[in-house]
């Protein structure tokens, strides 16, 4: 399913990658524990990646002794981009990732993880509503998606599959994420789209879109595909955990921490705690994290059961993943997680 690294070297992410390597002068040296460390976030006002954005809030990174940049890219492919030419020490993307990287033969994995389900949801433009009553409707439309590469091209397509379509039954458009997938469904760009929270609450309550399939709770993705699908993770060059240990324990502590305080809170505390002013915006954030809030791990373990039911989906659609071999076992560790529970004492 998708590009080598190398046959995307003509496209506008891979040099921007490449400029951004230049400019911070990064690479993948040693990094100190003073020096700043740089996640590429593959959409930093996602909610299914709330945790990332809590700890710099609450200061959970600064506590671990930690210098932290959250940089936003609204595909994950291309924050893979990034990853891959050293131009950040980790990823806040989907897990699914490491296992395509890993049969390309780059070696990643997850070393926390956020949510026990993908928190996208299928949406179709309001004026074609009823014309859609499942996925198998997909066919002869226009169905929007992050990137090529992404997940959300991914799990497009395994829905589309698992009702009896074949890809040329439909047409992939990459619009990007947040405020340019809307613009893509409020023009007709796209009949329908894969987007988070809380664009997909904003979108149903303003009367563009409906929701025509949830992947939001684990139970809803149990039926939507089948089986579980962790999703969203830090993942990092397993070269660089390897040499990095003591930084890596920093971030992982700092993250089950604010994984932790998910559990804790309601979700008007966290959207208090995000610095969210009352008004319309805050009031459908908190609804949305109501609705979705089932998705987030309490303590950053990957589920025994996900990741073969990742690798079985992902290999129906994905010719690389299906063709190659894949450890799982290299695509995520419970290493730091173990250890930034055992700090932290048992959850309250």
């Amino acid at each position: 399913m998708k590009e080598t690294t190398l046959n995307r070297w003509w496209q506008p992410a891979f040099w921007r990658a490449l400029l951004l390597l230049a400019v911070l002068g990064l690479g993948q040296a040693p990094a100190s524990a003073a020096e700043r460390l740089v996640l590429m976030v593959a959409g930093l006002d996602k909610q299914i990646y709330l945790p990332v954005r809590l700890a710099a809030h609450l200061g959970y990174f600064r506590d671990q002794g930690l210098d932290v940049e959250l940089q936003s890219e609204g595909s994950g492919v291309n924050a893979e981009d990034v990853l891959l030419v050293g131009g950040a020490q980790g990823v806040v993307g989907a897990y699914d990732h490491t296992l395509d990287l890993q049969a390309r033969g780059k070696a990643v994995q997850a070393v926390v993880l956020f949510t026990l389900s993908p928190g996208e949801v299928e949406l179709v433009a309001n004026p074609l509503a009823d014309t859609f009553t499942s996925p198998a409707d997909f066919k002869g439309r226009r169905l929007g998606v992050t990137g090529l590469g992404s997940s959300t091209n991914l799990l497009t397509r395994t829905l589309a599959l698992r009702h009896g379509l074949r890809p040329q039954d439909y047409k992939v458009v990459p619009v990007g994420s947040g405020a340019s997938f809307a613009a893509a469904l409020a023009q007709g760009r796209i009949d329908a789209g894969m987007t988070t929270e809380p664009l997909a609450t904003r979108l149903i309550h303003s009367g563009q879109a409906r929701m025509l399939v949830d992947l939001r709770t684990p139970e809803a993705t149990l039926k939507a595909l089948g089986g579980p699908f962790p999703f969203a993770s830090l993942y990092m060059q397993t070269a660089w955990v390897n040499s990095h240990r003591e930084q890596v324990q920093q971030l992982v502590t700092a993250l089950v921490r604010a994984l932790r305080f998910i559990q804790q809170r309601s979700p008007a505390e966290i959207a208090t705690a995000l610095g969210m002013d009352d008004g319309l915006e805050r009031n459908l954030y908190v609804q949305a994290l109501t609705e979705s809030r089932a998705m987030y791990s309490p303590d950053g373990f990957m589920p025994a059961a996900g990741p073969p039911h990742v690798q079985k989906v992902v290999a129906a659609v994905n010719r690389t993943v299906r063709d190659r071999p894949v450890d799982l076992s290299r695509t995520y560790t419970h290493e730091f997680v173990r250890v930034a529970n055992a700090r932290l004492g048992p959850l309250q």
